[in-house]
């Protein structure tokens, strides 16, 4: 039997992340750090503008998985500023557009979980889920192995995705 390594999991699994140990949203501990300036591999941060923010998500559903949030810490649609949910719809175009001309996906699942009974990992701060697809990405490994494959480095991720918001797929103000 052949052995897949992913020690970056472990985080995950022991709850050990910066953002865990101090219990904070790790949400909100992004959205402070959204300087463009302050953009890196290790705080995953590819896009701000003054409302919203897309970070590339620690434990992806496949490579180039991007969340896109408010910066403030609401929990429900209901509860945005029309300045803000238009942010927050502007960052989703920008994000796909990223996503296409850096991976070339064959398609996109783009979600919204509301409420921790509806699967919101964090279910008090709102957040959108966009998630590149490829025929054939998720094949028997899932399925029989229950084992997930990312080809992808993070970093190597956010520095795809990153190059192509600042190139062409944000509007000057959401990068």
């Amino acid at each position: 039997m052949e052995r897949l390594w992913a020690p970056w999991r472990l985080s995950y699994l022991t709850g050990s992340t910066p953002a865990e140990r101090d219990r904070s949203c790790f949400l909100c501990l992004a959205a402070k750090r959204n300087d463009p300036q302050s953009f890196s591999p290790q705080n995953l941060i590819v896009a701000a503008s003054n409302d919203t923010f897309v970070i590339l998500n620690r434990f992806p559903y496949s490579s180039g998985h991007l969340l896109v949030s408010p910066k403030r810490h609401i929990a429900s649609l209901e509860d945005l500023t029309p300045t803000e949910s238009l942010a927050l719809m502007t960052h989703i175009q920008s994000g796909t557009r990223a996503l296409r001309l850096a991976f070339q996906p064959d398609g996109f699942n783009v979600g919204i979980n509301l409420g921790q009974i509806a699967g919101a990992g964090v279910p008090g701060h709102l957040h959108v889920h966009i998630v590149p697809r490829w025929n054939g990405d998720h094949n028997f490994m899932p399925v029989t192995g229950g084992t997930r494959v990312m080809p992808l480095l993070l970093e190597d991720a956010w520095s795809k995705i990153h190059a192509s918001f600042t190139a062409n797929a944000a509007p000057p103000d959401l990068v």
